[in-house]
């Protein structure tokens, strides 16, 4: 479990750091340069930090044998009025976060996938990586431990930041996404958004998503 915990908390900060690096590139190709010029253009996970999100809670949730490593990072600050369409490049630029995380799912589970059919011995590895017991497989088995453990992390980054609740992501996406006159009252809420999603996750409605995701990547992987 030690293992799990250490490589889920490497592969949570690489992507926090992608994620808010996509924010931060999107927004600069899009007219506004205030994330750029901060340094957040940058995988360097100490440039997207934020002491308790990053650090306190995955380093409890490792330490509380929690099935499920999370986290967050500071959010990358857009300046709206420098955003070429700003209703549109604000959109694009809240959704580039999950986006980039799913694509890191994507090649990681597609290099899962090569390895589990390129001979027995990889599909054996993999399996066990999926179990979490692939411990015994030296350096490989920590490789494929931490690629299943990426998948999971950025799935679950991506689908959580797509709730369309401020301070997410999904907020932005769905207000891009509607015509204005339903945007309006959408964005109007938001000033509750916080509140919302606390009780959205004191009722555990996240997990609804997140439990038949992991169950069907694992199931994928192990077939």
């Amino acid at each position: 479990m030690l293992g799990f915990g250490i490589s889920s908390i490497v592969v949570l900060l690489l992507a926090l750091s992608v994620h808010e690096s996509a924010h931060a590139w999107t927004a600069d190709r899009l007219g506004d340069p205030t994330a750029r010029n901060l340094g957040r253009v940058s995988l360097n996970p100490l440039a997207h930090a934020d002491v308790f999100g990053t650090f306190l809670i995955p380093l409890f949730l490792v330490l509380a044998n929690s099935p499920v490593v999370f986290g967050w990072a500071k959010p990358v600050p857009v300046d709206l009025r420098q955003l070429r369409n700003p209703r549109r490049d604000h959109m694009l630029v809240a959704g580039a976060g999950p986006a980039s995380n799913l694509i890191m799912a994507g090649g990681l589970f597609v290099i899962l996938m090569v390895l589990k059919v390129s001979s027995p011995a990889g599909e054996l590895l993999v399996n066990q990586a999926a179990r979490d017991v692939a411990g015994g497989y030296g350096w490989m088995g920590i490789l494929a431990s931490m690629a299943y453990n990426g998948i999971l992390i950025n799935l679950i980054l991506a689908i959580f930041n797509m709730i369309p609740v401020s301070p997410l992501d999904g907020a932005a996406v769905l207000s891009g996404l509607l015509p204005e006159w339903l945007a309006r009252p959408l964005d109007s809420i938001q000033s509750f958004g916080f509140i919302i999603l606390i009780g959205l996750l004191y009722f555990g409605i996240p997990n609804y998503v997140f439990i038949p995701v992991v169950n069907a990547v694992t199931d994928l992987l192990t077939i």
